[in-house]
């Protein structure tokens, strides 16, 4: 896969939008970044996932994907390497950082104390 087809596969996904932060391209749905292409001059693309999407990822396919270094990658901060990634793997991965992002802007229900 190229960033390309990262790219174009990102923003079929409903309500996604290309931006950039920090002069790289990034992916948002409701304003919120769920992938970015900052590491594409290494070869990757990357999603924003939970610690534990990230580890499943890493397990089913390891010479697919790995964290970013650092804090980010243990928050969960996963690369994708493009020419290792077919695409249902690509999709998929994107889908699941996508949904993650609107899961997490979805406004949180409130809890009624009354009795």
């Amino acid at each position: 896969m190229t960033p390309d087809d990262f790219k174009r596969i990102a923003l079929s996904l409903p309500g996604a939008e290309e931006g950039s932060h920090i002069g790289a391209v990034d992916f948002r749905v409701g304003g919120r970044i769920f992938a970015t292409l900052a590491s594409v001059k290494e070869g990757y693309g990357n999603l924003m996932l939970t610690p534990e999407q990230q580890q499943a990822f890493v397990d089913e396919a390891p010479a697919v994907f790995l964290p970013v270094h650092g804090g980010w990658g243990r928050s969960g901060a996963t690369h994708i390497r493009l020419a290792k990634a077919n695409e249902d793997v690509l999709r998929g991965a994107l889908q699941a950082a996508w949904k993650l992002r609107l899961e997490k802007n979805a406004p949180k229900k409130k809890t009624s104390t009354r009795k």
